[in-house]
């Protein structure tokens, strides 16, 4: 009787010490929820509001670079998810996304002359793409599962290799080196997402549409892959990374979470893969090589290893650094458009920025930029105080 008679003066001074407090967690749910601050609440319906407004004021070059953009950052949460989160180390992630292209374009694509081709819709493709390289990375893990750090790195490279080359014999799937095939094409139960279409009396272009698509696509799969993250199987992958031996002798077994870890990733990289395709235009087995690989890597090290948000703002940094470099080159002299003339030209100065990120965060910040934001955060909060 007494505990009916106190639970709302209870559930009253929670509320207010929430609300005084917003960090102050007196149930394990609120602390373990999405979003549990109001700051973060309001900080992702902001920037939401700002990606969905971006393809109207923003030029049709800028947008279709920030779908790009935002495509690639599905493929580094899914390394993340593998590198960052369970600790192992993969230089294999192009593979998996040249297997997730080649699968769309070949379920998606119509069959001509040699080439073979299934012509279904995108709602088939686009699963399958992520289902097929899933299914292949579940019969790859166990012999990874078996080795770690430079071991496994190597292990993981020479999917590249092997993946490159069967690409290229392949070719009633892939087309063939230097010609490949025409990709998949974004058509939803007679919906083209490339087309110019006229949802709800706003008229959007097929750029502008493809981006919508590709930022719920990230926004989807990004929540997937935090609710995983924060999961008992999150908590698994944690506990094999920062030590295998003892996460083991606690009861995780080791081979099941490294398989789930590899094969989630490999789902992520499909899925990038399927949508990577529909960008390219008509992707080749040169475009899946081990620079591909090394650029997903430096996406989540510039932008925060085993964090999602640091995965995405990794992937929009280095896929901005091209289009930054050309904007530095009309502004500092001694940078040139073209490969003569100049102190450095913008392909070379763009090689050199991407190694210096690179170092810069391994040496100064390994959390990238995530964990410079925290630390600004951090700042900010405990001010003046320096604890």
């Amino acid at each position: 009787m007494t505990e009916q008679a106190t639970s709302p003066l209870a559930g009253v001074k929670r509320r207010i010490m929430r609300r005084g407090r917003p960090e102050l967690y007196t149930e394990y749910a609120t602390d373990q929820s999405l979003l549990n601050t109001p700051g973060k609440r309001s900080s992702t319906a902001v920037l939401l509001v700002i990606a969905v407004l971006a393809p109207f004021l923003l030029s049709r070059d800028l947008t279709s670079l920030l779908s790009t953009a935002f495509i690639f950052a599905i493929g580094a949460i899914g390394l993340n998810l593998v590198t960052g989160y369970a600790g192992q180390v993969s230089l294999g992630h192009a593979f998996f996304v040249g297997l997730g292209a080649f699968t769309a374009a070949f379920v998606g694509g119509p069959a001509s002359g040699s080439l073979r081709g299934l012509g279904l819709d995108m709602w088939i493709w686009l699963p399958a793409a992520g289902l097929v390289a899933a299914l292949v990375g579940f019969l790859v893990a166990p012999l990874a599962a078996r080795v770690r750090g430079l071991y496994l790195a190597i292990l993981t490279l020479g999917l590249v290799f092997i993946g490159e080359h069967l690409f290229k014999e392949l070719r009633t799937f892939t087309g063939g080196p230097g010609v490949g095939r025409r990709a998949a094409p974004p058509v939803v139960f007679g919906f083209d997402l490339n087309a110019r279409q006229t949802i709800l009396g706003i008229e959007l272009t097929g750029s502008q549409l493809y981006y919508l698509f590709s930022l719920l696509m990230l926004v989807l799969l990004a929540i997937g892959a935090r609710n995983l993250a924060r999961s008992k199987v999150g908590r698994a992958f944690a506990a094999v990374r920062d030590r295998d031996i003892a996460a083991e002798v606690m009861g995780v077994p080791l081979t099941r979470t490294k398989v789930l870890a590899f094969t989630v990733s490999s789902f992520y990289a499909g899925i990038c893969g399927g949508l990577l395709a529909v960008t390219f235009g008509q992707p080749t087995p040169e475009n899946f090589n081990l620079t591909l690989s090394v650029i997903f890597l430096a996406m989540i090290l510039v932008g925060g290893v085993a964090t999602i948000s640091g995965a995405i703002i990794g992937a929009i940094v280095i896929q901005m650094l091209p289009r930054f470099v050309q904007w530095l080159s009309g502004y500092v002299p001694g940078i040139s458009r073209s490969s003569q003339g100049g102190i450095v030209s913008v392909d070379q100065l763009e090689g050199i920025l991407f190694g210096a990120l690179i170092v810069l965060f391994l040496v100064i910040e390994p959390r990238g930029l995530f964990g410079l934001w925290l630390r600004i955060r951090n700042y900010w909060k405990a001010w003046p105080f320096s604890y």
